[in-house]
C-alpha cells in the first residue's frame, strides 16, 4: 500500500494570540497597512489556512504621524455614505488627520483584508491610537520591525 500524504489544518488559537506593536511615525501608510493586514490574518505563520482565523493582535501607535506619499495629503478623499439622498460625505486626508487620525490607518488596513465575515473579526483585533499611549501594556506586545 502507498504512503499517503496528510494535510494538517490549523486550529483557532483562541486566547493564545501574540500581541504586536507598530509605531506608525514616518512609515508609509500603504506598506505598513499591508504588513498589519498579514499579521491580522496570520499569513506570516507556517500553519496559515485561509478559512481559519490564526492571526494576532496588532496595536498601532502614533497614527497621526503616518506618512502619505506624493500629494495624497491634499488630493486623497475619504468617502462615506449615510444611505439617505444626498448623504455622501467627502473628507480630505488632511482633515481626516486632524479630526480622526486613527481612521486613516483603519481604513487602509480594512482595504487590504478580504471582503468577508472573517475580516470583521480580524479588524476587531486591530487597535489604533493617535498618540504614544495605549492601554495594552499588560499584554506585553512585541515590537514589529519592518526591515
Amino acid at each position: 500500500m502507498k504512503d499517503s500524504m496528510k494535510t494538517t489544518l490549523a486550529k483557532d488559537p483562541g486566547t493564545n494570540r501574540a500581541w504586536w506593536i507598530v509605531d506608525a511615525q514616518d512609515r508609509v501608510l500603504g506598506r505598513m497597512a499591508t504588513r498589519i493586514a498579514n499579521r491580522l490574518r496570520g499569513k506570516d505563520k507556517p500553519n496559515y489556512t485561509p478559512h481559519v482565523d490564526t492571526g494576532d493582535f496588532v496595536i498601532v501607535i502614533n497614527a497621526d504621524k503616518v506618512k502619505l506619499t506624493g500629494k495624497k495629503e491634499e488630493n486623497k478623499i475619504y468617502r462615506r455614505y449615510s444611505g439617505w439622498r444626498s448623504g455622501l460625505k467627502e473628507t480630505s486626508a488632511a482633515t481626516m488627520r486632524k479630526q480622526h487620525p486613527d481612521r486613516i490607518v483603519k481604513t487602509a488596513v480594512r482595504g487590504m483584508l478580504p471582503k468577508n465575515r472573517l475580516s470583521r473579526t480580524h479588524l476587531g483585533r486591530l487597535k489604533v491610537y493617535a498618540g504614544e499611549a495605549h492601554p495594552h501594556a499588560a499584554q506585553q506586545p512585541k515590537p514589529e520591525n519592518f526591515s
